[in-house]
């Protein structure tokens, strides 16, 4: 069976798939650390593989940008194809003067100012969690191979380009926020409406304090410590 947005058959994907924004980061990930890797739908040309890793089977599947994407595509890996885990592994900017470039950071929560859960069900809460069970295997991983991983709250944010007043004060303050993305609350929401698990590891890739910023070939193809911690945590 496939669906509006993904060709797979059933059966095509792992239980627990890896989620980039990037479509060509799903590429790297599938060619650089997987084996006998196979493209099981590319449809927008979001790219979805499935291998495996050190003898687990794996998938990677790109998310694109923003929650209105990411939620599509997580929803129905979960509803329609049997995933049980999806661990995004993104891209963020630093609130927090202690993240620098290719720092690691995994979202212990998800603070959004987004109507995405208030519009799919009803969900009033603006902070949402993930899978304790997953957080503890990355952090399992990542001592295993000696990579540092900071832990905070992420911001979801649904604006990129964002034209305000001085927001930071609240999101950094009271909300107490370290890093900027565009789409864990979408996943983490998906995973609990659907009985599922999800968490969230990022690279900083700029920062809000220092002016410092990777480039589009660099968030491709560098983000190398992440992605082995989410290979790693993978059952």
């Amino acid at each position: 069976m496939s669906t509006p947005h993904n060709s797979a058959n059933p059966g095509d994907f792992a239980k627990t798939v890896l989620m980039p924004g990037d479509p060509l980061r799903a590429q790297f990930i599938a060619e650089t650390f997987l084996e006998d890797a196979k493209l099981v739908s590319s449809v927008r040309n979001v790219l979805a593989y499935t291998g495996t890793y050190n003898g687990k089977r794996i998938s990677v599947m790109a998310s694109g940008m923003g929650m209105p994407s990411i939620g599509i595509y997580s929803y129905e890996l979960f509803k329609f194809y049997g995933v049980e885990n999806i661990i995004r592994i993104g891209s963020a900017g630093a609130y927090s003067a202690d993240l620098r470039l290719y720092d690691v950071v995994m979202a212990d929560s998800a603070y959004s100012e987004s109507t995405f859960a208030r519009t799919q069900n009803g969900e009033e809460r603006n902070v949402l969690y993930p899978s304790e069970e997953l957080n503890e295997k990355l952090k399992a991983a990542a001592e295993k191979l000696n990579i540092p991983l900071h832990t905070g709250r992420i911001h979801s944010s649904d604006v990129f380009y964002r034209e305000a007043g001085d927001y930071l004060p609240y999101i950094t303050g009271e909300m107490k926020c370290v890093a900027c993305e565009m789409e864990s609350f979408a996943l983490f929401h998906n995973a609990n409406v659907l009985g599922k698990k999800a968490a969230c590891i990022l690279t900083i890739s700029d920062s809000f304090v220092y002016p410092e910023i990777t480039t589009a070939e660099e968030r491709q193809k560098s983000f190398t410590n992440m992605m082995k911690i989410a290979l790693e945590a993978a059952d």
